[in-house]
């Protein structure tokens, strides 16, 4: 099985290295973030999964929940952890999926064939709050994950969901961003009183609106 944006995000119940997850009544009323990984004990994994920990305060920020997957068992992460916090100074503070079966990973297409069909593979996926997904980002195993970029784009994400614009290449919390096209020019200062600039009829840039 395979996910698409927009598709409700899959229910499962899984064991975890925080106890039982019922994935839906866990995320609550929050944004979700689930990102996979190979196996226990990997190195790449190992620092990516101590700078979400890092990282957790600027997520709950956002009120984002984040929750990691690997395919070996909950003991096999309780161990894991220890050297997690011990290696990359921090604490674990977010529960890690146990997925020996391949349930919830063969659920969200983390297993891809023509990498391996023994591993799970590097995927990141954001649920809104109504449980669609929001952004799915794939990388290879050899590549860690920019946990700085899965920041930027909660933030334009939950930006472009309160109003009617779109974030530019490289944009960053507190630059102006772009009108989207199906608001005509003249009603652009009732909704945008910051004012804009019209670029091009189709590239109208204004402020930031929430700030």
């Amino acid at each position: 099985m395979s996910i698409r944006l927009g598709d409700t995000a899959p229910d499962f119940t899984a064991e975890s290295s925080e106890g039982t997850i019922h994935c839906h009544q866990w995320l609550g009323d929050k944004w979700g973030i689930l990102f996979s990984h190979p196996a226990d004990f990997t190195p790449v994994c190992t620092t990516e999964l101590g700078t979400v920990a890092k990282l957790k305060p600027e997520f709950e920020k956002r009120n984002v929940k984040v929750i990691a997957l690997s395919v070996d068992p909950v003991q096999s992460h309780l161990e894991w952890i220890k050297d997690i916090n011990e290696t990359q100074n921090t604490t674990v503070n977010y529960p890690i999926i146990a997925d020996p079966a391949f349930e919830v990973s063969k659920l969200y297409g983390f297993v891809h064939p023509n990498a391996s069909d023994k591993f799970t593979v590097r995927s990141v996926v954001i649920i809104s709050p109504d449980k669609k997904v929001k952004l799915l980002i794939t990388y290879p195993a050899s590549t860690g994950r920019n946990f700085d970029e899965i920041l930027r784009v909660i933030d334009s994400l939950q930006l472009t969901d309160n109003y009617s614009v779109a974030t530019p290449a490289n944009w960053k919390q507190g630059e102006d961003v772009v009108v989207i096209p199906a608001i005509k020019t003249e009603d652009i200062p009732a909704k945008f009183p910051k004012g804009f600039k019209e670029i091009k009829s189709y590239l109208r840039i204004t402020p930031q609106p929430n700030i």
